[in-house]
């Protein structure tokens, strides 16, 4: 028996499938634009906070003595569980010092200087990475996204045999909006290799939390932390007196001689003043896409071993280089330009493509015009909103909440123009927006 069903149900599921597709594009949006911009992060934080010392390098002396300094300014009934000094690197020529309280830059002298405030970069991080919601939601949403765009990109492909053909011809300019779809299609081809690689880091980032814990049920009996320690290696289990901390002398020492050619931007103290204390050094590997290799180091700063990023399973390779090549942190400012380019011809491919869908809906006489201003106002807002809170952070300080401002700003930035959209002011600056001006 045929399954009846109403034309005003019909009416109800198409307009709820168009609400649903308009809310995921423009978190893909989002997500795209806020990744661009966090290309710069540690730009962001010497923008932010640019009276914070600066220096090529450090001395282990005068980091041990930071170490010293900080600890001993540490209040509250419990000892930090995880110390972590970052060293000055090309691109954030800083030494800043991490403790589970508090994070403070430090002189070359070793001397605390001024708490890090770089607020505004953090925020940033957050809003690209999880959306500013928690952590296993917020990434698993962003995860999804990135699935969604290499989808995208693939079908987009198949469902234009000959784009590769004509990925540098223009059809003549017209008002039907194929200028707009010509320069969408040629852009999407260029930006391909990129995209693609973008969207499928993304992806497994974000759902790290989803995909270890299907590892975990079918190859480790559901230990989640068994997954964790085939990728990053095993908790130094060790013993040494509480009194006398790990010495980074030695320690760095032995990364001089016997490590050769790889560049320590991390010391992290595992619970720093207890008898299970020990060290980890995380050092960078100049011509690989790795983030860095973890060594170990027990509470007598002796050499233990290594996690095996550099060396170990392809498994472990491949996941130690997901970040690095997502974020385009190598090569310098050359790879940077780059990614903020590309990233940004993703924006508008992601922008044009909606606006495209808008205009063949209005040629079959189903004219979105409220999902239309709706879109309009996020495609302006994001950006604008990135802008305002940048500009709060660097007139009125860190303390600004930026989360509630920018998700605030944004929600109002698409109802006032859904609501405003019959007037002719808003009519006039969508049709700008859209494109359809391309062919005249």
């Amino acid at each position: 028996m045929a399954l009846t069903i109403s034309k005003t149900t019909v009416k109800k599921a198409l307009s709820a499938h168009s609400w649903v597709g308009l809310v995921c594009s423009g978190l893909l949006y989002l997500i795209c634009v806020t990744g661009t911009v966090v290309v710069l992060f540690e730009e962001w934080q010497r923008i932010e906070q640019p009276g914070a010392p600066e220096m090529s390098e450090i001395e282990p002396a005068a980091i041990q003595r930071a170490i010293d300094n900080v600890l001993a300014t540490e209040a509250g009934p419990e000892p930090t569980t995880h110390l972590f000094v970052h060293f000055p690197t090309e691109a954030l020529p800083r030494t800043t010092i991490t403790t589970d309280t508090q994070a403070v830059h430090v002189a070359q002298d070793g001397s605390i200087v001024a708490p890090e405030e770089n607020a505004w970069a953090e925020f940033l991080l957050a809003l690209h990475y999880r959306l500013n919601l928690p952590a296993i939601a917020g990434m698993t949403i962003v995860g999804i996204m990135g699935a969604m765009m290499l989808s995208l990109s693939l079908s987009g492909i198949l469902a234009h045999p000959r784009i590769f053909r004509d990925a540098f011809r223009l059809r003549a300019r017209r008002r039907d909006q194929t200028a707009l779809a010509d320069w969408h299609n040629r852009l999407a081809v260029w930006t391909l290799p990129f995209g693609i690689a973008i969207a499928l880091t993304g992806s497994m980032i974000g759902l790290y939390f989803v995909s270890g814990f299907g590892m975990a049920s079918s190859a480790y009996d559901g230990d989640g932390e068994a997954v964790t320690t085939a990728i990053f290696g095993a908790e130094i289990q060790t013993s040494s007196d509480p009194s006398q901390l790990p010495r980074v002398q030695p320690i760095m020492d032995y990364m001089a001689a016997e490590q050769t050619g790889v560049e320590p931007n991390y010391l992290i103290y595992h619970d720093p003043g207890t008898p299970a204390q020990h060290v980890q050094v995380i050092a960078a590997h100049p011509q690989r896409l790795i983030f860095g290799e973890y060594y170990n180091f027990d509470g007598e700063s002796n050499f233990i071993d290594m996690a095996g990023m550099a060396d170990g399973t392809t498994g472990q390779q491949m996941a130690a280089s997901i970040y690095n090549l997502h974020f385009g942190n190598f090569g310098g400012l050359p790879v940077k330009i780059a990614y903020i380019l590309f990233g940004s011809l993703l924006s508008v491919i992601v922008a044009t493509g909606l606006y495209i869908w808008f205009a063949k809906e209005k040629r079959k006489g189903r004219p979105r015009t409220g999902a239309r201003a709706i879109w309009s106002g996020l495609v302006i807002g994001t950006p604008a909103m990135l802008a305002v809170t940048l500009l709060l952070r660097l007139l009125v300080g860190n303390a600004v909440p930026f989360e509630a401002i920018f998700w605030l700003g944004l929600i109002a930035c698409t109802i006032v123009p859904y609501f405003l959209r019959n007037t002719s002011f808003t009519g006039m600056a969508t049709t700008v927006t859209t494109g359809e001006r391309l062919g005249n």
